[in-house]
């Protein structure tokens, strides 16, 4: 591995494993989001779960599937700027408008997140692509900060590899139209399992009186800004795998995220004069 590529990679794993998106929301609206949520009426998290669920099923419709495959300078500004005005939008009607304000924002989102893995040498007409471009929605960051070789990461990579393998096979054979795709089913459920944990702690953001309109677009852009960044990282990591191989660059991000990704000036500094082969 060249050294180019392992800087790459640790800022990679420093993206990856940096702060969650919870943390991030707490200190936007200067508060415990868990003191928020605890608010929101209890059936409201069945009702986010299954919002989501639509939601990004209408993102993959609509986003995925209307993209052009060649490679092209990500659009992340013009993505930020439909992101924030759609959460000022839904942010303005309250918490009730979720339904209809989440789908377009995932839309969005994924449409930026597809823009980046194109960026990065992944083939939009490749459905495994596609489907790395949903599973995008389960990172969330915040990786564990022990010495612990199973990090967020690579857990989550882990936890959806089965749902994504046969979800690709699936609609290569039978077409993306089949709905109801037992596969593909199962793909959506893992994601949205975890999606719904962010847009809960979204909406009960979005809920604080005097966020309203301010807060929604502010949230939005946090939350189109989060998968941007777990975005780039998530196809950096797999670019270098292409190139190096899967076991390779799983080892050495795992070294790096031992040695403290925090610290990456250090970790780049001691690699200086190696090449990984």
């Amino acid at each position: 591995m060249q050294q180019a590529d392992f800087v790459d990679l640790a800022h990679a794993a420093q993206s990856l494993e940096s702060t969650s998106l919870a943390t991030r929301i707490s200190q936007l609206v200067g508060m415990p989001i868990e003191k928020a949520m605890a608010a929101l009426p209890g059936h409201w998290s069945t009702i986010v779960t299954r919002i989501t669920k639509i939601a990004l099923k209408k993102a993959l419709d609509a986003a995925l599937f209307s993209m052009k495959p060649e490679p092209s300078k990500p659009a992340n500004k013009t993505h930020k700027f439909l992101a924030t005005l759609s959460g000022g939008l839904g942010g303005s009607f309250g918490i009730a408008a979720l339904a209809i304000e989440l789908p377009v924002s995932a839309t969005i989102m994924l449409r930026s997140i597809a823009d980046i893995a194109r960026s990065e040498g992944e083939n939009l007409d490749d459905m495994e692509t596609k489907m790395a471009c949903l599973t995008v929605f389960a990172l969330s960051g915040g990786g564990s900060e022990s010495e612990s070789t199973d990090t967020s990461y690579y857990a989550v990579r882990s936890f959806l590899t089965k749902a994504l393998s046969d979800t690709a096979n699936h609609v290569a054979v039978h077409g993306f139209s089949k709905e109801g795709a037992p596969a593909l089913v199962k793909l959506l459920n893992a994601v949205s399992t975890r999606f719904s944990i962010p847009v809960s702690e979204k909406l009960a953001a979005q809920a604080i009186p005097a966020i309203g309109l301010i807060g929604g677009a502010s949230i939005n852009l946090l939350f189109i800004n989060h998968y941007q960044k777990m975005a780039k990282a998530h196809f950096t990591v797999r670019r270098l795998e292409r190139r190096h191989g899967e076991e390779l660059i799983k080892k050495v991000y795992l070294e790096i995220v031992t040695a403290n990704t925090g610290n990456k000036s250090k970790i780049v500094s001691k690699r200086k004069s190696e090449e990984w082969v």
